[in-house]
């Protein structure tokens, strides 16, 4: 999938949609974010030595899990409820393709409880066990 067909299912839009293209394979979201070095985060973290930041990370793993719930999110927004067991490995940087490969791991209810991992070429960056909730959309 591409930027357009990705707004599709989830409700992020300009700068916070931060995924360039995502697929799924067998239950597992593979997603792509091209680092330019042209984002917003990146203009004071940190000035001459610019590093994504850890949240931003965290982000486009869940936006990566979030696509896995085509057709089940519709007319709701994904929140956010927890991040657990997060480990940083190695920056990611300007230039960088930072590939994600998340997993739903259960569900209950409105909750969704995922895996993910983020790494560039090949070697991990993060990796993290977070939930979110869909919520629906205030009329």
């Amino acid at each position: 999938m591409n930027r357009e067909e990705i707004m599709q299912i989830i409700p992020h839009r300009d700068n916070m949609l931060l995924l360039d293209e995502v697929t799924e394979e067998n239950g597992t979201a593979h997603g792509k974010l091209h680092i330019t070095g042209e984002e917003w985060f990146l203009k004071g973290h940190f000035p001459g030595d610019p590093v994504v930041p850890g949240v931003i990370l965290c982000e486009v793993l869940a936006q990566s899990a979030c696509v896995l719930l085509a057709g089940t999110a519709e007319g709701k927004t994904p929140f956010f409820t927890s991040l657990d067991k997060v480990k940083f490995r190695a920056p990611v940087k300007p230039g960088d393709t930072y590939e994600t490969e998340c997993t739903i791991t259960r569900s209950k209810g409105a909750f969704y409880f995922c895996e993910g991992k983020g790494s560039v070429n090949g070697k991990l960056a993060v990796k993290a066990e977070f939930s979110f909730a869909l919520v629906d959309k205030e009329a």
